[in-house]
């Protein structure tokens, strides 16, 4: 007898065992900690109240949620935030570049008519506090300074502009000329005063001076100088001089980077005249033009050697008149020089 009640004891274990590694609870075990608590037990009875409790949760366990009405319920309603998350990303477009809209609140309003060098809260003596635009500032760039080899002469070319000022205002120089067998053939000089017009635009008015071998003219010279849309530098200039003459120079640049330090550089430059100067040899109409591509390696940002091709060639009455002094009208330059600046 004792031996029955052993081996019935050890299949009772191993049943359990068995339901519970499954997964599987006997109905007294789940009436029992219904949320978490021991059943109440009245009149030998589990309590009612905790049984529905138990029976609710676990219906609301095998609802289905695709059918379910979320919106409804407190706080689930995320239509208005979503709408609203929607519109940041136009308003942000609208709000990048372009005028201040018309409610914009005006930068000068809360000054109270103050400004920084008057009003009550003004220091005495110089003003101290300088911004980055009330500083006066230098800097000379040369460009080209090369020397220019064709098929029968040899000579050097510069190419400088200098300015002195600030942000706004500015005084520029700039000089270009040729240089054969010691002398100066042409060279031609300005002295501009140059304001900023745009972020990258200034303008210039000033006078130029033309010197050489040929008798000298002066101008009166007005221009714009800055970076065009695609990073063209451009550099435009009306002039009108004695006898009613006039000219446009128009020169232009794009540097092409292979990388930081190595840069090919294609310019352009033409010259166009109202009307003859023949002791000049210049002509009407397209006067001279030349296209040209220099590669440069920059050893430091401020010193740069380089090497190039430039075409040149005159037109017009100016041709006629280079052809009357048995001169080319057009020929191919080699080139090499220094850019630098400081």
């Amino acid at each position: 007898m004792k031996e029955k009640v052993t081996a019935m004891s050890k299949r009772l274990t191993l049943s359990c065992v068995f339901l519970l590694s499954s997964g599987v609870f006997p109905v007294w075990a789940d009436n029992d900690t219904a949320n978490g608590a021991p059943n109440a037990i009245t009149n030998g009875t589990p309590n009612s109240t905790t049984n529905n409790t138990a029976q609710d949760g676990q219906t609301m366990g095998a609802m289905p949620m695709e059918n379910m009405d979320h919106s409804a319920m407190p706080g689930m309603n995320h239509s208005d935030k979503q709408s609203a998350s929607e519109q940041p990303s136009a308003m942000q477009g609208r709000a990048q570049g372009g005028s201040a809209p018309a409610n914009a609140r005006d930068p000068h309003a809360y000054s109270g008519g103050y400004s920084i060098g008057s009003g009550k809260y003004a220091l005495p003596g110089p003003r101290i506090l300088k911004l980055a635009d009330e500083y006066n500032f230098a800097s000379l760039l040369v460009d080209r300074l090369e020397t220019v080899r064709t098929s029968d002469n040899r000579s050097i070319t510069y190419d400088l502009q200098a300015w002195y000022g600030r942000d706004y205002d500015r005084l520029v120089l700039k000089a270009e000329g040729n240089v054969d067998n010691g002398k100066i053939e042409e060279a031609s000089t300005e002295l501009l005063w140059s304001h900023a017009l745009a972020t990258y635009w200034d303008g210039q008015l000033g006078l130029r001076y033309d010197s050489g071998e040929d008798p000298g003219r002066t101008w009166v010279a007005f221009g714009m100088q800055g970076l065009a849309p695609y990073w063209f530098e451009l550099d435009i200039t009306g002039y009108v001089g004695e006898e009613g003459r006039t000219a446009l120079g128009l020169e232009a640049e794009y540097e092409i980077l292979f990388t930081q330090k190595l840069i090919l550089t294609p310019r352009i430059e033409a010259s166009v005249y109202g009307k003859d100067d023949v002791k000049r040899g210049i002509g009407s109409g397209l006067s001279e033009l030349s296209i040209g591509l220099r590669l440069r390696y920059e050893i430091r940002r401020e010193f740069a050697p380089y090497a190039g091709i430039e075409w040149a060639g005159t037109y017009n009455g100016t041709a006629d008149y280079a052809r009357a002094a048995g001169l080319d009208t057009g020929e191919t330059r080699a080139v090499a020089g220094l850019r630098f600046w400081f």
